[in-house]
Parts: structure tokens; sequence; C-alpha cells
């Protein structure tokens, strides 16, 4: 990696570690947050379907924003408008609203979390490939998971234990402090390299391009296709699962207000990031196609989640949790660095916010119908639902893999430096 590389990876990594921490003050309580604030579970969890239908609805129209304002722009719009929505899901809870008035302000929280979607990681790609870097993606994009890891672990833990010390609604405020530093730091460093943004005056005909684009460069394209149609599965069941354990482990710990013991699951999930990214090229380096790893991950996911749903001593939930997460993080370099060089650079940022759409689709069915499973038969039922959801991905990962992409071996292991012909 070169001297404009590491410059590219560092700016990079900065702006993944403040954008996480300011994200994860709340992730560790926001479902005790909601059932403070007089929602049932089933309301809660569709509280939060309602934020994934934001993602959905706001995809396209912000994929308009990176590719053809530039990724800066979008990032900047990211951070204001995450940060405004935020600060009303705090004055929602101090006047206990009514939960029309939290759907809405779901929305508009996923509106936030579209303008980062595919514009990061686009701007990531574009940047490094215009510097001169040509190793695998899977090296930049698991220090960014391990990084991003670390933001997690602090931001959850300082979360739970502040919530704690004071209400539950300080982390919000710390969140919105944060995200506007953000702004800041953004404005300053980050500027579009190796992307010049095709702009539009017309913004509805901009909006049909991208979403023709997205189909064209997406869907229409069987391998990416097959891995974007598994999405909804194993992202709608990712995000119930992170927000389900709060309460989870609060009720197998026996104290509904140990808000640290909340932030403590998200920790383990952040701990489980760091030490999946850095095993991410590591695994890469000893498996030839990368849609092995990805299969291999939702089974071992599905079969703990199915075991979790059984547990009731509350240490053996916590090793479940690590074990949960730290597979599904290892997973996750090796699936972006597989859609990134199935992709174009005009396009790039456009089909990576189009598979954001379809994941966040998943979590819109998936978390209000666990989230009723949980009122009706408790949360460890429905995590062992979730684990047999999880599971409807790996036919489609299997169609991807049966295309026979170039980018399933690309910087793949050799026979001479393994001793043998993985798989």
């Amino acid at each position: 990696m070169n001297a404009a590389a590491r410059k590219i990876q560092r700016i990079y990594l900065t702006l993944t570690l403040g954008n996480t921490l300011a994200a994860s003050f709340i992730w560790g309580i926001n479902t005790l947050f909601l059932l403070d604030a007089g929602l049932s579970n089933l309301e809660a969890f569709a509280a939060n379907a309602f934020f994934t239908a934001g993602m959905v609805l706001f995809e396209v129209p912000t994929g308009v924003v990176a590719d053809g304002w530039g990724r800066r722009v979008s990032f900047l719009l990211g951070t204001v408008t995450l940060a405004v929505s935020t600060y009303f899901y705090y004055l929602l809870w101090q006047f206990s609203a009514p939960f029309w008035m939290w759907a809405v302000v779901s929305v508009l929280l996923g509106l936030g979390f579209t303008f980062f979607s595919g514009a990061v990681e686009a701007w990531l790609v574009d940047a490094l490939r215009f510097s001169g870097f040509e190793g695998g993606m899977e090296t930049v994009l698991g220090r960014g998971q391990m990084v991003s890891g670390v933001a997690m672990l602090a931001g959850s833990v300082a979360g739970g234990v502040i919530a704690q010390a004071t209400n539950l609604g300080v982390p919000f405020l710390m969140r919105v402090g944060v995200l506007l530093a953000m702004f800041a730091v953004a404005f300053w460093l980050m500027h579009d390299v190796g992307f010049t943004p095709e702009r539009s005056t017309h913004p509805l005909q901009a909006t049909r391009a991208v979403l023709n684009a997205s189909i064209e460069n997406g869907l229409k394209n069987p391998p990416v296709r097959y891995v974007m149609l598994a999405a909804p599965f194993s992202a709608g069941v990712g995000i119930y699962v992170f927000y389900a354990l709060q309460p989870y482990l609060l009720n197998l710990f026996g104290d509904p207000r140990a808000y640290s013991v909340a932030g403590l699951a998200a920790a383990i999930v952040a701990g489980a990031q760091v030490l999946g990214g850095w095993m991410a090229p590591h695994v890469r380096r000893l498996v030839r196609k990368r849609t092995s790893v990805l299969i291999l991950s939702s089974i071992v996911s599905t079969l703990i989640l199915v075991v979790l749903g059984f547990t009731q001593v509350f240490w053996v939930a916590l090793v479940l949790l690590a074990l949960w997460a730290l597979v599904a993080s290892a997973g996750i370099p090796v699936r972006q660095a597989y859609l990134n060089d199935m992709i174009a650079s005009k396009q790039r940022a456009t089909v990576l916010s189009f598979d954001s759409l379809m994941g966040s689709s998943g979590g819109v069915v998936v978390q209000p119908l666990l989230g009723r499973a949980a009122d009706v038969y408790g949360y460890a039922a429905s995590l062992a639902m979730g684990g047999v959801i999880e599971l409807i991905a790996v036919p489609f990962l299997l169609a991807s893999r049966r295309q026979h992409p170039p980018a399933d071996q690309a910087n793949a292991p050799t026979s001479t430096n393994t001793g043998s012909q993985p798989a």
C-alpha cells in the first residue's frame, strides 16, 4: 500500500470510528428505551421495523445523492439528518409520545442511515483503486470492521453504564453531539477521489436512472442477484437478534434495570467484530472461494441461534452470543469484497445501497414478526425461530456460487502457498 492509499485508509478508518461510536451509544439500550417509553414488545420492534422501512424507502433517492452529488455530500447530509432525528427520539421519550410519532421519527432515522450506506464504502474502493492499490479489499474492509468494533465496544459499554448512572435518554444526547463533531471532521478530511459525480437537474429522472442502474447491475447480474436475495433473511434476522438480546439477557440476569448488562451484550458483539475483522483476511488465505465462507457462516449462525433459543443460563447465553457475533462478523468483509469485485465504479454506491435496501426489507418483515413471537412464546423461542429464517439464505448463496463469477476466487490462495487446494 503506497502513501496515497494509506492516507485514504486513515480517513476511512477515522470516519468509521466516529460514526460507529456515535451510533453505538444507544445500541445497548435502544429496546429498553422504547419499552421504558411505554411501548409493548410488538410496538418496540414495529418502531424498529419503521426504521428499516425508512431505509428501504430512501436507499434509492439517497443513492442519487451519492452518485449524482458526491459521496462526501451524502456523508455530510447523513450526519445532520441522523443528529436531528435522534434528538426527536429523545423528545418522544421525554413526553411519552404515542406510537404513530415513534413510527414517523423512526422513518427519519432510517433516512439518516441511508445517506451512509453504500456511499462510504464506494468512496473507499474508488479512492483506493485511483491511488494504485491493487490488493484484496478484505484486508482494508477487515480493518474498518475492527475499528468499528472497537468504537462499538467503547460506545455501547459507555451508553449502558451512563444510562444506569443517569437515565436512558442521556446516551441519545451523546450520539447527537458526536454526530455534529463528525460533520466537521468529514467536511475537513473527506473529498471525492477517483470519482466524478454526474449531477442531474431532474431529481425524478435521476432517481429512475439510479433504480434502473441498480436493477441492471444488481438484480439482473445473476451472482450479485442471489447474494442480494439472501440479504433479507440474514440481515433481517441479524437486526432482530441484536436488539432482542437486550431484554433477553436482562430476563436471564434477573434484574430488569441492569442496563450495563444490556451494554455488555452490545460490547460482546463489538469485540467479536474486532476479532472477526482480523480473522477475515486470514480465513480468506485458507479458503479459495468467498462463497464458501458466506455459506458456512450462515449455517453455523443458524445452529447457534437455535441452541441460544433453548438456553436458560445467563453466562452460557453470553458465550453463545459471542460465538454468533464472531461467525457473522468474519463473513462480512468477505461478502463486501465479493460484491465490490462484481460492481463497476460508476454504479458502485447505487448497487451497494440497493443491497442495503434488500437487507432492510427483510428487517421490515422479520422484526415485528419475531417481536410478536417474543410476546407470545418468549424471547428464547423467537431467537430459535430467527435461526430457522436465516437458513433460507443458504440456497441463494449456493446459487450465486454456481454462477462461477471471477470475484468468487479473486485474490484467492494458490496450492503452492497453502499446500492444498481449499474449498
